[in-house]
């Protein structure tokens, strides 16, 4: 019944999780979700008015631009100019998205023929993988591992496969190990994009969610980076707007435009009211970011101190909402606490064989829920 490339997809993880929590909450159960990363932060008042004014304009009922309003589009150049130092063509250089998994389960579409590879971490956001093999690509895994701070080594990757390679997702601050860049790692990723002529698609959607005075780059300030690649960035994490489907692409134009003529066929565009609240967003006051950075610092501190008065082993991150902490067996772990503890967590190993071995939390419940989640993981290993 299904075409054969749906027999190499996965499951999708995250829908998978909602089944077994489902299930649990179906039998009564408290369930504690530390699982996906949709936060439970209310998206701010003043996006959420921008979007009610602009929905009860009727100029705003009919089909969207497909790549954008320019509008909205030179608001996401201001912003990247203000945050990153990161000149932009709004016209050229900017791509409105329905969220960052949008251009990214899209992009190999447009650059990608059958059998070349497209090198993709593990472990890592699923959908770099689910995207190739849509493409009829080949994933290449870079493991990312603690003691090359979850960087890959590009100096490993076999010589034949970074000349088939065509596309190379990289993803900092990083899903799902919170690991941050390291200084000269971006450089050496636009090197090795140049010397192997492929494109980068750098996943920046934690960027703004950071700790302790960090402030995560983007990839297009690398030197050279605007000649070889392209930045999937969303609006989603940053301003608690998971449910709204806006993002960006920004980087090199004919990449830019490569996704777009992709786009233009599979789909119309972003619903110019939500391009309203987005602009509302990216213009207007940022101390709403820095309120929820405090929040998610504060659900951070008391998780990982938990964890480590329990013996867990574990690091504070100084970006992303997720603690990544490594168990003996991710499987049976995660299934244990949801079944004998009733709490969410994500299997390593959902994100690749990089991830057997770990666990994710999620930062997206309160404070007192994640000390619940501490008492109830205490019981249990008793």
């Amino acid at each position: 019944m299904y075409a054969e490339r749906m027999g190499e997809l996965p499951p999708y993880l995250f829908a998978r999780i909602d089944e077994l929590k489902a299930a649990r909450i179906a039998r009564g159960v408290d369930v504690i979700d530390l699982g996906v990363g949709d936060p439970d932060l209310p998206t701010p008042p003043h996006i959420v008015d921008a979007l009610c004014r602009a929905a009860q304009d009727p100029r705003n009922h009919h089909y969207p631009s497909y790549a954008g309003m320019e509008q909205y589009r030179s608001a996401v150049a201001r912003w990247y100019a203000a945050r990153f130092g990161v000149s932009l063509d709004p016209k050229k250089e900017v791509l409105a998205l329905m969220g960052s998994k949008d251009g990214i389960a899209h992009v190999p579409e447009a650059f990608v023929n059958p059998g070349d590879y497209v090198l993709a971490p593990s472990p890592g956001y699923p959908v770099y993988r689910t995207s190739t093999l849509f493409a009829e690509g080949k994933v290449y895994e870079m493991p990312l591992r603690p003691e090359r701070n979850f960087l890959p080594d590009l100096a490993a990757i076999p010589r034949d496969v970074a000349r088939k390679a065509r596309l190379m997702f990289l993803n900092y601050p990083n899903n799902p190990t919170s690991a941050t860049t390291l200084p000269g790692f971006f450089e050496e990723a636009v090197d090795f994009a140049a010397d192997n002529d492929l494109i980068i698609v750098h996943d920046n959607a934690y960027s703004e969610i950071a700790y302790d005075g960090y402030q995560a780059p983007s990839f297009l300030s690398t030197r050279g980076a605007m000649e070889v690649s392209v930045e999937m960035h969303s609006l989603s994490k940053t301003y608690n707007m998971t449910g709204w489907r806006i993002g960006m692409a920004c980087g090199n134009a004919g990449i830019i435009a490569g996704l777009g003529r992709v786009k233009t066929n599979v789909d119309s565009g972003v619903f110019d009211a939500v391009q309203h609240a987005a602009i509302a967003a990216l213009s207007g006051p940022q101390d709403c970011i820095r309120e929820a950075c405090r929040i998610y610092g504060e659900r951070r501190d008391v998780l990982v101190a938990g964890l480590r008065s329990l013996g867990y082993a574990v690091e504070a991150p100084k970006a992303t909402f997720y603690v990544w902490m490594a168990v003996d067996d991710c499987m049976r772990f995660a299934t244990r606490l949801l079944e004998e503890a009733g709490i969410v967590v994500t299997p390593g190993i959902g994100f690749g064989d990089g991830g057997d071995g770990y666990v994710r939390f999620a930062l997206t419940r309160s404070t007192d829920r994640i000390r619940e989640a501490v008492d109830r993981l205490g019981r249990l290993a008793q």
